[in-house]
């Protein structure tokens, strides 16, 4: 068997990519089959790892021992958020550690790493205003160094100060952090009436209500327990993990936010009450376009759940009937991560959700109404991911072509019989799809070593992590060190960034949709939010790719549209792009 030498496989990955840079099919405002003008020159690697090198020295502490409990399989996840106001984003890993408090870290199947910090790490950028990429574990200064067994994170400005306060999910009590705007936070959790103390998943802040503040969502998996651990097998008959129907689902929770930094538990009175589910990703979004906010919730191998709303603060399940709760196969699958977007520009919010090796990962196309297809197989997305278990992923414009692409961070929950003999056998690679105009393709092997690496992948949260353009990923490996991917395309295609902050809404714009408006193309709209992926919160910057300059100078870029929650609509002229634009309500011009 013959070896192909090092420099050819370059040479081909880089023509291989060329050629994927070089061809875009557009969804909207194009000819079918019409080709966008080549990019002139292309990086060596699409994504480069820099962790470590940049400051962002994490490693994940499982805690595991040889009793398998079941929270190990979990996390973690990981926020990107701008907690200091300077404009750029700083990063939050949730850390693990030893459940059954009558252990010690001795009794560890794998020990803590040299470097290791108990507790949650909160790292601050530096980008601003040095210029320079680089982090600073500032965990103690700011007091958000929880210690619980850490598992996710959501984002948002509850309070409407201007600042992002930051609520974490555990195996075990939960923390709210109110940002006091001085580089500090305060544990407000019981005077703000979110006492949790169950086993949380992924949470959202989202504003449910419509009232100009944000309400909280928090999904929980199931009845777990230390004392009541199971003893389960893989399919060799080695002890391994559970799955989730070893226990009993919970129903989730949804908090309304009553203003003055207090929150009421109102899941029963919004019909939320007797619904169970292994909740992990959370969605708030207008699925029907009825002009409120509905809430997607990925299960574990149980029915996913849309819960539309009323019209009465009440909200039903129409997972059933809109066909999201199942696959083309009527099964329920193992939802993990999830992501919503218009990804082929037609008005309306699809899903995309990550699930279990040996089942497909999912494509719901929406009609409009807020009625679902499983179209995974039509757009090429079914095979090449059923050798592998999602986690974190994300619709996202990889490089900058307009069209929407896929990342998902993947990693075995069970033993993987090829990794037999490994001592923590449940790695896998990544993927990132291309979307091509008319399907996705799999180009994770073309776009560089970092996809190519091996872990335990979780959380994954997306951001412009250095300013430059581009949307960067940070990964959260289960047992395994963090991942900064940096992305390359940079200015070698067109970009704009917005911004909002809101004033009659909520401030920082969660759940406001904004649209680029562009001669002789429909408008491209996107949503603001931070929810979504697995356990993680990303960047509520929207980010638009533009395309090369023949492009933009075909059809240029002429305004910024915003649709704000409380239903108002804005229109911003667009005076240069390759730019983060700042927009606040009210500033614009009213449109209907």
């Amino acid at each position: 068997m013959s070896v192909m030498p090092r420099s050819e496989k370059t040479v081909k990955r880089l023509l291989s990519f060329v050629l994927l840079l070089g061809t875009t099919v557009c969804w909207s405002g194009c000819q079918p089959g019409e080709e966008t003008a080549p990019t002139p020159t292309v990086p060596a690697e699409l994504f480069v790892e820099r962790a470590r090198d940049v400051g962002l020295g994490f490693k994940h502490f499982l805690g595991a021992t040889s009793d398998f409990y079941l929270p190990e399989t979990m996390g973690p996840g990981v926020a990107v958020f701008d907690y200091d106001g300077d404009g750029d984003l700083d990063v939050y890993f949730l850390q693990g550690s030893v459940l059954n408090p009558a252990k010690s870290l001795d009794d560890s199947v794998f020990p803590p790493p040299k470097e290791h910090f108990p507790g949650n790490r909160l790292f601050r950028n530096e980008f601003v205003p040095s210029g320079t990429l680089a982090f600073k574990d500032v965990t103690e200064i700011a007091g958000v160094g929880d210690d619980g067994y850490g598992l996710g994170a959501a984002v948002g400005d509850y309070d409407n100060d201007g600042d992002a306060d930051l609520y974490v999910t555990n195996y075990g009590p939960n923390v709210l952090y109110r940002n006091n705007g001085d580089g500090t936070f305060r544990d407000v959790t019981r005077e703000a009436g979110v006492v949790d103390d169950t086993f949380s998943s992924s949470s959202a802040f989202l504003d449910y209500d419509g009232d100009g503040d944000l309400d909280l969502y928090v999904a929980h998996y199931n009845t777990f327990s230390v004392k009541g651990n199971k003893p389960c097998k893989a399919p060799s008959g080695e002890r391994d993990y559970c799955g989730p129907k070893a226990y009993f689902a919970l129903p989730d929770r949804l908090y309304r936010n009553d203003g003055k930094d207090k929150f009421t538990d109102v899941t029963r009175a919004a019909g939320m009450g007797a619904a169970a589910g292994h909740g992990l990703g959370i969605i708030g979004a207008d699925f029907n376009a009825d002009g409120r906010l509905d809430i997607y919730v990925a299960n574990d191998q149980t029915p996913n759940q849309l819960w539309t709303q009323q019209g009465d603060g009440t909200f039903k399940d129409m997972g059933l009937v809109s066909g999201s709760a199942y696959n083309a196969e009527g099964e329920a699958e193992a939802g993990m991560g999830v992501t919503a977007e218009d990804f082929d520009g037609d008005g309306d919010l699809d899903l995309f959700l990550s699930h279990l090796i040996n089942q497909t990962n999912t494509l719901y196309l929406n009609d409009g109404r807020g009625n679902f297809d499983d179209a995974t197989a039509v757009f090429g997305l079914g095979p090449a991911s059923r050798p592998f278990t999602g986690f974190g992923t994300k619709w996202f414009d990889y490089d900058n072509d307009g069209l929407l692409d896929l990342f998902i961070a993947n990693g075995a929950v069970m033993r993987l019989d090829d990794l037999k003999g490994d001592p923590f056998p449940y790695h896998q690679k990544n993927q990132l799809f291309r979307n091509t105009g008319r399907s996705y393709e799999d180009v994770g092997a073309d776009a560089g070593a970092a996809l190519e690496l091996s872990e335990v992948g979780r959380g994954a949260a997306f951001g412009d992590i250095d300013n430059d353009g581009d949307v960067d990923i940070v990964l959260a490996n289960c047992n395994g060190p963090a991942r900064l991917l940096l992305n390359q395309v940079g200015n070698l295609r067109h970009w704009l960034s917005v911004r909002l902050e809101g004033s009659k809404t909520t401030r920082d714009g969660t759940g406001a949709l904004v649209a680029v408006e562009r001669t002789g193309r429909k408008p491209v709209w996107r949503r603001s939010s931070t929810d979504g992926s697995y356990l993680s919160a990303n960047d509520p910057r929207v980010h638009f790719g533009l395309g090369d300059g023949a492009e933009i100078e075909k059809e240029p870029v002429e305004a910024v549209v915003v649709a704000w929650p409380n239903g108002s609509r804005e229109r911003w002229a667009v005076d240069g792009i390759d730019r983060m634009m700042g927009i606040k309500q009210g500033s614009g011009e009213a449109v209907q």
